[in-house]
Order: structure tokens, then sequence, then C-alpha cells
């Protein structure tokens, strides 16, 4: 079993940077694919970015703003948001699987309990 802690969530005005992190536990998730989704009030959960080895995959919404990073020595992922606005405002969750990276929520077996971004205009 993985367990998932995120942290970092908070009130930012837009424009402004927020750094989530999300520390694993009872595992070592190196070999994981560790993935960030979000879901605003009334929408469905949305791929965000995912991280396998080094590198990362982002949504269209957030390439260019937002980096996804690791420390396999900390078991502890990190998300980067830049130049955050206000449609990025959601519970953002942290999330693990072993194989590919995928944007399929569902595809997911191991899930953090969320944190708030909330970004005002």
């Amino acid at each position: 079993q993985v367990q998932l802690v995120e942290s970092g969530g908070g009130l930012v005005q837009s424009g402004g940077s927020l750094r989530l992190s999300c520390s694993a536990s009872g595992r070592t998730v190196g070999a994981y694919v560790m993935s960030w989704f979000r879901q605003a009030p009334g929408k469905e959960r949305e791929f965000v970015a995912g991280i396998r080895w080094s590198g990362g995959t982002y949504a269209d919404s957030v390439k260019g703003r937002f980096t996804i990073s690791r420390d396999n020595a900390k078991n502890t992922v990190y998300l980067q948001m830049n130049n955050l606005k206000p449609e990025d405002t959601a519970v953002y969750y942290c999330t693990a699987r072993e194989g590919l990276i995928s944007s399929n929520p569902s595809n997911y077996v191991y899930w953090g309990q969320g944190t708030q971004v909330t970004v005002s205009s």
C-alpha cells in the first residue's frame, strides 16, 4: 500500500505561484508514475501533470506554467505552479500507479486526500 499526503495549497492572487508537495509512505515510489489531477466544483477530475522518471507530461491548459518534479530520495513529488489563473482553482490530488503515465483517473490506484488551491482575480 502507498499512502499519499498533499500539502502546499492555499489562496493566491492571479499571477501568483504555489508549490504543491506530495509525500509518499508505505512503499518506495521511485518506480511509480506520479501524477497530479485536479477537480473543480461541478466538474470532472482532470489530469494536470505526470512524471515517470524525469521530465513530465502536461495538460495543455497548464503547459509552460506548471512544472512537475520528483525527489526519489525523499519519496516526494512536487508541482510548481506559476502564473496562476482563476480557472486553476480546484482541489489538487496526488496519485500513483505502476506502468505508464495516463490522463485517465480510473487508471490510478493510490490517491491522496487533496489540497485546495484558490486563485483570486
